[in-house]
């Protein structure tokens, strides 16, 4: 007789505490888990690519400077081994791969309108990344996400939005890259066409901003969801705002240590999130770069002391409702 929803999910939560409390990644690896920020062509492990390329690949060791410093390292350490169409797909297919291996049930991953042009178009983009998802893994939830570069020209992606909604293929949209580009409010008739579509709608804001440009960015796009946000953590007044309007914060902890955001697992500002009432989630960002699936994070606050098993739980079944 099949279990009742109420108890498989006590059972997970008490298998997801043992794990933690025992610093299992084997048994963490086992339980359902979101992965809801992750940079498609990024979001496989250096580990999968090394074999395929038959190359060792070494994680960075050393915090980056900025963001084009990292983007230097994916392209010199990583990119090199896996050029062209071909190195695309196995990068691709190395994120749904390690997606199964975390037991991602809830998959978001972000492509670029670049990537959609490098496959063909619209139509036959979908129907690969269709392929990925049933070969590998076909019962999670796949929520693909459209990435748009900060820096973009804004009528120019405005001009062939209709034809990518169109295919009623992506469910959110997202703005990444430098956030001080040009202003969030530039996106506006982009934003407004996405949520008549029935999109998501998130945005890169708060990674290097301030707690001011994530409301702001918030309340100009009717964001549902923000990626990193972390910079909200340094006012109560904006995080109090952020909980009472149900704002979920997407947050990459590694991420934000590797690029300086953050100093360390034990001082990650998504504790004083947590403890006012934002919701937040874990998740991996460019897993390629930063060496650490959604398992791992959640190890390395629990083991930091951060976070209590309990909490990180409840942060697990936030991102899975």
């Amino acid at each position: 007789m099949p279990l009742s929803l109420e108890t498989e999910e006590f059972s997970n939560k008490q298998a997801f505490i043992d794990s933690l409390t025992n610093e299992s990644l084997t048994g963490l690896q086992g339980i359902a888990k979101s992965d809801l920020h992750n940079h498609a062509g990024r979001g496989g492990t250096i580990q999968y690519i090394g074999e395929w390329a038959k190359v060792s690949i070494q994680p960075p060791t050393e915090p980056f400077q900025s963001l084009h410093g990292m983007q230097n390292w994916f392209v010199e350490h990583v990119k090199v081994h896996c050029p062209g169409i071909q190195g695309y797909l196995k990068r691709i297919e190395a994120s749904f791969v390690q997606a199964a291996e975390d037991h991602i049930v809830k998959l978001a991953l972000s492509f670029g309108l670049n990537e959609i042009d490098n496959l063909g178009g619209m139509e036959s983009f979908s129907r690969i990344m269709d392929d990925f998802h049933r070969c590998y893994i076909p019962q999670t939830r796949f929520l693909p996400e459209l990435a748009l570069d900060r820096a973009c020209n804004v009528d120019e992606v405005y001009a062939r939005l209709d034809t990518i909604l169109a295919s009623q293929w992506f469910r959110s949209i997202d703005i990444c890259g430098d956030e001080f580009a040009q202003p969030i409010a530039g996106f506006k008739s982009i934003y407004k066409a996405a949520k008549a579509a029935g999109l998501t709608l998130k945005a890169h804001v708060g990674e290097f901003g301030t707690a001011d440009q994530v409301m702001e960015a918030v309340e100009e796009l009717e964001l549902q969801e923000v990626h990193h946000g972390v910079a909200a953590a340094s006012s109560p007044q904006i995080m109090r705002w952020l909980a009472e309007n149900h704002i979920q914060l997407n947050v990459c902890p590694t991420s934000n240590i590797m690029l300086g955001v953050a100093e360390s697992y034990d001082t990650h500002p998504i504790r004083n999130l947590y403890e006012h009432g934002v919701p937040v989630t874990l998740n991996t960002d460019d897993l390629l770069i930063f060496n650490q699936s959604v398992s791992q994070e959640y190890l390395n606050l629990y083991k930091s002391g951060l976070m209590t098993p309990e909490e990180l739980n409840d942060i697990r079944l936030i991102g899975l409702r």
